[in-house]
């Protein structure tokens, strides 16, 4: 039986001596003639990025680009690169890049504020807004009290 790796041994089934796994013809002198010519003036998105990428250039212009002409620039990185790199950013760096997704809305930032300054309301846009969280109770101010009645009457509230 041949050897299914290299197919190098003729056997009944007609493997042929020397041929590759596959058995991928290359193309003649005229095909590879005009694939280089194509790759020169016309290559494709991809083998630009590649080009661009393997020169170390942050960013290349598409020839390929119809409606723009060449006008947009993209970027040399991958998908993979850019998620890595938004994990690494801070949350400076992402709004100056204008990612949104981790940044606080402006009411938001406002009511961060008044909590942690210890307000029990703050005004956003002229309406009033209570800083306490849903299903939060507010704190209810017990009167000073001594003796063993106040520690009962504090029992029976649930201070």
């Amino acid at each position: 039986m041949a050897n299914r790796l290299y197919n190098k041994q003729v056997t009944p089934k007609g493997y042929k001596r020397g041929g590759g796994v596959t058995g991928e013809k290359k193309p003649g002198k005229v095909r590879s003639t005009i694939g280089k010519i194509r790759k020169k003036f016309l290559p494709t998105f991809g083998e630009q990025f590649d080009k661009a990428k393997k020169s170390g250039k942050k960013t290349f212009t598409s020839k390929r680009d119809d409606t723009k002409k060449g006008k947009l620039e993209y970027s040399t990185k991958t998908a993979a690169e850019v998620k890595a790199a938004k994990k690494r950013m801070s949350d400076r760096e992402r709004a100056r890049v204008g990612d949104t997704s981790k940044q606080l809305s402006e009411k938001g930032a406002a009511f961060k504020l008044a909590k942690k300054s210890g307000k029990k309301e703050f005004t956003h846009k002229g309406k009033k807004y209570s800083t306490l969280l849903k299903g939060e109770k507010p704190n209810k101010i017990m009167p000073e009290l001594s003796g063993k009645t106040s520690k009962k009457i504090k029992k029976f509230v649930g201070a």
